[in-house]
């Protein structure tokens, strides 16, 4: 787009230039170029991969995993138990190796399990802007129709990661949960209680994409009456 407007002689390339040059200006003051601030590629894999990092990037996963609804008030599904069937979708089903088994079918299962992401689309036509996430936050017909077929038959965990706020108002999961980029070994840890969902909502998850177009663009927390607001987090001690 830019290179399309230069071309046009719209705007000139030494206008380019003095953007480039203010902006390598701030940084070389800020020392970006100095030896000292160049990491050494051989030992960042030994020093991110290290014991102690993987352990703590496990442990933040587990903790951002936010839970939305779990069950009824007066019986919560999770912590699950150890050593029940497990029906998995969305998910690579040796993360449940040694807590459960795996099964084909949801009629087999004790509990179904189904990883989501917030709906989204795109518009090739704008260029890079149209790469970006955008349009409706509802779930195609025939996802939430899958979704609640399966919870019918058996109680279903439904977790979404929320790159982006999510309609999820039709899904008729006992749980739902929230997650950010969570691997699929994490999150299995906080479904059967070795580790803690302590996440909160950084965001209200709309009621409908009718209150969405209602709300103003430039005011947060404007839609009405949201289905979860802002800081929600359920605890398994509460």
């Amino acid at each position: 787009m830019l290179l399309g407007v230069v071309k046009a002689g719209r705007i000139p390339e030494s206008r380019l230039d003095e953007s480039v040059r203010r902006l390598l200006r701030e940084k070389f003051r800020l020392g970006l170029f100095d030896g000292g601030r160049f990491v050494e590629e051989s030992a960042a894999a030994i020093v991110i991969g290290s014991p102690e990092n993987v352990e703590a990037g496990r442990r933040a996963q587990q903790s951002s995993v936010t839970l939305l609804k779990n069950g009824k008030p007066s019986d919560e599904l999770l912590p699950l138990r150890p050593g029940i069937k497990v029906y998995a979708e969305g998910m690579d089903v040796a993360a449940f190796d040694g807590v459960a088994a795996v099964v084909e079918s949801p009629e087999e299962a004790d509990v179904a399990v189904l990883r989501l992401t917030a709906p989204s689309g795109a518009d090739p036509a704008r260029g890079f802007l149209g790469s970006m996430h955008m349009g409706s936050l509802e779930f195609d017909a025939e996802v939430v129709a899958h979704v609640n077929a399966i919870a019918e038959l058996v109680p279903t965990v439904v977790d979404v990661f929320l790159e982006r706020p999510a309609i999820l108002t039709p899904l008729k999961a006992l749980v739902l949960a929230g997650s950010y980029g969570t691997d699929d070994a994490p999150f299995v840890d906080v479904l059967f209680g070795a580790a803690k969902p302590l996440g909160k909502l950084p965001f209200d998850l709309p009621r409908s994409m009718a209150a969405v177009e209602g709300s103003r663009e430039d005011v947060p927390f404007d839609t009405v009456d949201p289905l979860f607001t802002f800081g929600h987090g359920l605890r398994y001690d509460e």
